[in-house]
């Protein structure tokens, strides 16, 4: 491995704390990796030629970040100059060379230099001549080379488009995934929520109606319900020795009227109650309920959750009207 020129020291370091390889530098400059080889050893002999090195240099180190123009300048010692660049020296050289004598030496002799100088003259027209021709066979040269490596120039941008798009794809394949991750956690968290409010509502319902059971099964050891009068189709029932007074109707065969109204004729129900269905009503503010049953067969009572019989057999009188006079414990 030849020794390291200090601009290929320079650039190999800022390459390096930049985290990037020969390889990484390659795909961003499109430069084979022997070329960028050649710059950090100092070998510019694998170059195409000298415009190809000074060209090479420029976009290793656009690639890097650093000042074109300064690095240039720092390391002019290093890059080689193009044979363009040289060009207006070796003119300038020759220019030295066929001066016209000072005026202070008179005209005549400078007369007597004038054959010298046009020969002088005449060699530099020539050597410019083969210089041009030269130049040319060169550039021809470097062009054909060039378009020899063109093509694998183009295969490794073809391989990188590929692998970027590969990446890109990837990429967006990793941002779905990553979406419908965060869609099914947010799912996953509302049933989640949803499941422990339902089971908070079960547990809150079955404490409220473990409550209303104790309740009513303490009330019913000591509450009464007598019958009072019973006359027609129509019954008068006391409730006593309890603090609350809950009915329930159910309807366990068919359809039925049901009217349900306190004391004062203000209706709590007055409808049709559908076939399985129970109404619950709350009537511990009451004195007194009136429930008006229309079909009685297959109709069924509670007070306080007990059941009660109704005052009439249902075969033999259809429509029934149940009176509860109710008198709290508290105020007996």
């Amino acid at each position: 491995m030849l020794a390291l020129t200090e601009l290929g020291q320079r650039l190999r370091q800022e390459r390096e704390s930049k985290g990037l390889s020969l390889e990484d530098l390659q795909k961003l400059t499109k430069i084979q990796k022997r070329y960028l080889l050649g710059i950090e050893e100092g070998n510019y002999e694998v170059m195409p030629g000298k415009f190809y090195v000074r060209a090479f240099i420029k976009q290793y180190c656009e690639a890097i970040g650093l000042d074109t123009d300064a690095i240039f300048e720092e390391y002019k010692s290093d890059i080689p100059s193009t044979q363009t660049e040289d060009m207006p020296q070796q003119l300038s050289r020759v220019r030295s060379r066929k001066e016209i004598p000072q005026h202070t030496k008179g005209v005549s002799k400078a007369y007597d230099y004038l054959p010298t100088v046009l020969v002088v003259a005449g060699v530099v027209v020539v050597g410019i001549i083969i210089w041009v021709i030269a130049q040319n066979i060169v550039s021809d040269k470097n062009k054909e080379q060039a378009n020899q490596e063109a093509p694998n120039s183009e295969v490794q941008q073809s391989n990188t488009q590929e692998e970027t798009n590969e990446t890109t794809a990837k990429n967006d394949n990793s941002k779905s995934e990553d979406e419908q991750s965060a869609a099914d956690k947010k799912e996953q968290e509302k049933e989640k929520a949803e499941k422990e409010k339902a089971a908070k509502e079960k547990a809150e319902k079955e404490k409220a109606e473990k409550e209303k059971a104790e309740k009513e099964k303490k009330d019913s050891g000591k509450q009464e319900y007598k019958e009072v009068q019973k006359t027609g189709r129509s019954a008068t029932y006391a409730l006593s020795g309890t603090d609350a007074f809950n009915l329930e109707v159910t309807s366990t065969q068919a359809d039925t009227w049901l009217d349900v109204k306190n004391g004062k004729g203000n209706a709590f129900f007055s409808s049709i109650l559908k076939k399985g269905e129970t109404k619950e009503f709350d009537l511990t503010k009451e004195t007194e309920a009136r429930v008006n049953i229309g079909y009685s067969p297959g109709v069924e009572l509670k007070v306080n959750g007990k059941a009660v019989d109704l005052p009439f057999d249902a075969s033999k009188q259809v429509r029934q009207v149940v009176t509860i006079q109710y008198q709290p414990a508290e105020a007996q």
